[in-house]
């Protein structure tokens, strides 16, 4: 009877409140004393893919052929990289933030504790925490993208709109972690996260080339994955255009975020029980 009353009370609602902003700015002032270690951290990475394969490999590509709403358009490869890293760059700092980070003030340093033993409960913490990665996400993004602008690869009006998009896929993916955050017993069991499920994403969702070069079962796969419609949402916007069937990129995006935050507070509240 008791495993039944904790398998109902784990997977019960979400009760939030607003006691999560302490929580979010209490990480906010201690990231602000490393935010330039930091930083530098976030955005070498994604701008050393962006110069060696949008440079090198652009040099030898050319250009990409991309099917749009007014027929095939030929764009330059660098434009084709960056729309698709800056996706890239927001998947990884959320999700860096959200395994590693977050782990920390759980399990090692017990951060979460003392927070509990103030009138803040263990969904407000973990909605902090999800909120809090998918900032540092598009901290990290703004910089990254302000860079694209200094190398002049696109100046399209239209980036305005990427903002609140790199946002959401900040959310989804932070989401994700924490599921895998709930359920690690140290820092090694991420690495199967990113080995077996970010890495493949990002060549399977057209982050790289474009997806039409896979094969037809691999491409129908990978229609569904979130980093695919994470892109297909802001390239175009990179390229002056409209997204094609945005409601429905945005749907798949919406959807990852709501069921992995419920399974992640739903094993987050388990692993507080035991």
């Amino acid at each position: 009877m008791m495993t039944n009353t904790t398998n109902l009370s784990m997977w019960r609602a979400p009760v939030l409140s607003m006691r999560f902003w302490p929580v979010f700015l209490r990480n906010l002032l201690v990231w602000r004393k490393l935010a330039v270690p930091s930083l530098v951290g976030n955005i070498a990475e994604p701008l050393m893919w962006l110069v060696a394969f949008g440079y090198g490999m652009g040099a030898l590509v050319g250009q990409v052929t991309l099917n749009g709403p007014l027929g095939p358009t030929a764009v330059p490869y660098i434009l084709f990289l960056a729309s698709g890293s800056i996706c890239m760059s927001a998947m990884q700092a959320a999700s860096f933030e959200a395994l590693y980070s977050a782990f920390s003030r759980m399990h090692v340093q017990k951060t979460w504790d003392g927070i509990m033993n103030a009138p803040v409960s263990l969904d407000d913490i973990v909605l902090a925490e999800m909120l809090w990665a998918a900032f540092k996400a598009l901290f990290t993004v703004t910089a990254i993208l302000g860079v694209m602008l200094a190398l002049n690869i696109s100046h399209s009006p239209k980036l305005l709109l990427a903002w609140p998009i790199l946002l959401g896929v900040g959310i989804t993916f932070s989401c994700i972690a924490l599921i895998f955050n709930a359920l690690a017993k140290g820092y090694d069991f991420f690495t199967y996260y990113f080995t077996l499920f970010l890495t493949p994403m990002m060549f399977l969702s057209g982050v790289f080339f474009p997806r039409e070069q896979l094969p037809s079962v691999v491409r129908e796969v990978s229609e569904w994955l979130p980093l695919t419609n994470a892109v297909e949402l802001v390239r175009p916007l990179f390229m002056d255009q409209w997204p094609q069937h945005p409601v429905q990129h945005a749907l798949v995006l919406l959807t990852y975020a709501a069921l992995s935050f419920w399974l992640a507070l739903a094993l987050t509240r388990k692993r507080f029980q035991a």
